[in-house]
C-alpha cells in the first residue's frame, strides 16, 4: 500500500525521469540526419530511408510494448532496460558506415524507445489516478521539454567547438541519469490496476481484458483519433530533420549548433504550452487543443519556404514548440478519456502510437524523395497539406472526449467508456 511519502517521492522521480529521458527516448533524433549527411556523406533520400526503416522497427514493437506495460508489475526495470538498449545502439553508430549495420543499430534503438511513452503515462496514471492525470501529464511534458532544451543547448555549444559527434557523449550522460531517476520511483506508489485504467469500473461488473485490435475495431472515436495522429506525424516528423539538413549544407558545425538552437527554441515554447494543457484542457476541451496542434503545421510548412536565412528558420521553429507541446500533453489524456473503465489504456496507447510511428516513417521517406525530385520548399508544402487534411477530419469527425462530456453511467451501465461504446 502506497503512502503519501511514496507518492511524493514518485512525483519527484517522475519529474527527473521525464527530464533525463527527454534526450534518451528519441536516441539521436534529428542529429542522426546531420551526422549521416556531414560525417558519412549520405544523400537525403538514403538518410530518409534508414530513418524510415528504424521507425518501422518501432512500429512492430509498439503494440506489444503497450500490452507488456498493461500486464507487468515491473515497469521500472522494463524502462531501465529500454534506456540501456537505446543508448548502446546509438553509441555504436560511429563504428558503422554501411547502410545495413546503421539501419540495424537504429532499429534496435527505435524498438526499445517505444517503451517510454506508454510506460511513463501508465506510471503517472497508476500514481495519481484519473482525477489528476491531465495535470500530471502536463507536468511530465513540462520536464520533458525542459530536458530537451537543456540537452540541445549543451549539444549546440559542444558541436560548435568539437563537431557533431559530441551528441554521442551527451546521450551517454543523460542515459546514466535517467536510469537513476527510473529506479528512484517507489514500487509501492504504482497501482498497476489503475495504471491500465481499471479502477473506475462500476462496482460488481466484470473488467474487460485489454485488446488493442478490439479497441481499434469497436471504438469509432479512437479510430478517428488514430487517423488524425497518423496524419499529424506524417506531416511533422520530417520537418525538423529537413531544416537541419538545410542548415548543415551551409556549415556542418554551425549547422549542428543551429539545429540545437531550433530545438532549444521549440522546447522553451513547449514548456508553457504543456503547462497550459495540464492546467486548462479539462475546462477548455481536449479536442480544441488537439485541433490547434494540427492547424499549426500547415502554417509552419508554408513559412519555411519563405527564406533560407538561418535565423528565420530558427524563428519559424518556435511554432513547432506550440504544436508539439500541445500534442505531447494532450495525446495520452485523450487516449485515457476513450479507454476509461476498459482496462485497455496502454494497449490503446500502443495501437495509436503504432499509427503515429507509421506516419513518422512515411514522413521522412516522403520528404526525402520530394527534396531530391523537387526541392526543399516543395517538401515543406507537401507536409503542411497533409496536416491540413488531418485538421479537417478532426474538426468534422472527432467528438469532444473530456470526462465532463461523457454520458453519465448508472449502476446498470457497462464498464466500458461511454465514448468507447459509441
Amino acid at each position: 500500500m502506497s503512502t503519501h511519502a511514496d507518492r511524493r517521492r514518485a512525483s519527484r522521480a517522475l519529474d527527473a525521469a521525464n527530464f533525463f529521458l527527454a534526450d534518451v527516448r528519441d536516441g539521436l533524433g534529428p542529429y542522426l540526419a546531420i551526422y549521416l549527411l556531414t560525417e558519412q556523406r549520405w544523400d537525403e533520400a538514403r538518410i530518409g530511408m534508414v530513418m524510415s526503416v528504424a521507425t518501422l522497427a518501432g512500429i512492430v514493437a509498439q503494440t506489444p510494448a503497450g500490452a507488456l506495460i498493461d500486464s507487468t508489475g515491473a515497469k521500472r526495470p522494463v524502462m531501465a532496460v529500454a534506456s540501456i538498449l537505446v543508448t548502446v545502439a546509438s553509441l555504436m553508430l560511429p563504428l558503422f558506415q554501411c547502410f545495413v549495420p546503421v539501419a540495424i543499430s537504429q532499429s534496435i534503438a527505435h524498438a526499445a524507445s517505444v517503451i517510454f511513452p506508454p510506460a511513463l503515462a501508465a506510471v503517472s496514471l497508476g500514481t495519481v489516478g484519473h482525477h489528476a492525470f491531465t495535470a500530471r501529464i502536463g507536468r511530465n511534458e513540462t520536464f520533458n521539454h525542459a530536458g530537451n532544451a537543456v540537452a540541445a543547448a549543451i549539444a549546440g555549444i559542444g558541436a560548435y567547438h568539437f563537431g557533431p559527434t559530441v551528441v554521442f557523449y551527451l546521450l551517454g550522460a543523460m542515459a546514466t541519469a535517467s536510469l537513476v531517476s527510473i529506479l528512484a520511483i517507489p514500487t509501492r506508489a504504482i497501482d498497476h490496476d489503475l495504471a491500465r485504467g481499471l479502477h473506475d469500473a462500476v462496482a460488481g461488473s466484470e473488467r474487460e481484458q485489454p485488446s488493442g485490435l478490439g479497441v481499434l475495431l469497436t471504438c469509432r472515436p479512437l479510430l478517428v483519433f488514430t487517423i488524425c495522429v497518423l496524419l499529424f506525424h506524417l506531416s511533422n516528423a520530417a520537418m525538423l530533420p529537413l531544416v537541419g539538413q538545410k542548415l548543415a549544407l551551409q556549415d556542418k558545425n554551425i549547422g549542428t549548433s543551429l539545429m540545437s538552437a531550433c530545438i532549444v527554441a521549440a522546447q522553451i515554447v513547449m514548456v508553457p504550452f504543456a503547462m497550459l494543457v495540464g492546467a486548462r484542457a479539462d475546462s477548455w476541451g481536449h479536442k480544441r487543443f488537439f485541433l490547434a496542434a494540427l492547424l499549426i503545421l500547415p502554417v509552419r510548412g508554408a513559412l519555411y519556404t519563405l527564406s533560407d536565412n538561418p535565423f528565420w528558420l530558427v524563428g519559424v521553429q518556435l511554432l513547432d514548440g506550440i504544436g508539439a507541446g500541445i500534442f505531447g500533453a494532450i495525446f495520452p489524456v485523450i487516449v485515457a478519456d476513450l479507454m476509461r473503465n476498459t482496462g485497455r489504456f496502454n494497449v490503446a496507447q500502443g495501437a495509436v502510437i503504432t499509427a503515429q510511428s507509421i506516419g513518422a516513417a512515411l514522413s521522412t521517406t516522403l520528404a526525402g524523395f520530394v527534396v531530391v525530385g523537387a526541392g526543399y520548399s516543395a517538401a515543406f508544402i507537401t507536409l503542411g497539406a497533409v496536416a491540413a487534411i488531418g485538421a479537417v477530419i478532426c474538426l468534422l469527425a472527432l467528438p469532444e472526449t473530456r470526462h465532463g462530456t461523457l454520458r453519465p453511467q448508472g449502476k446498470t451501465a457497462p464498464p466500458a467508456s461511454a465514448i468507447a461504446a459509441e
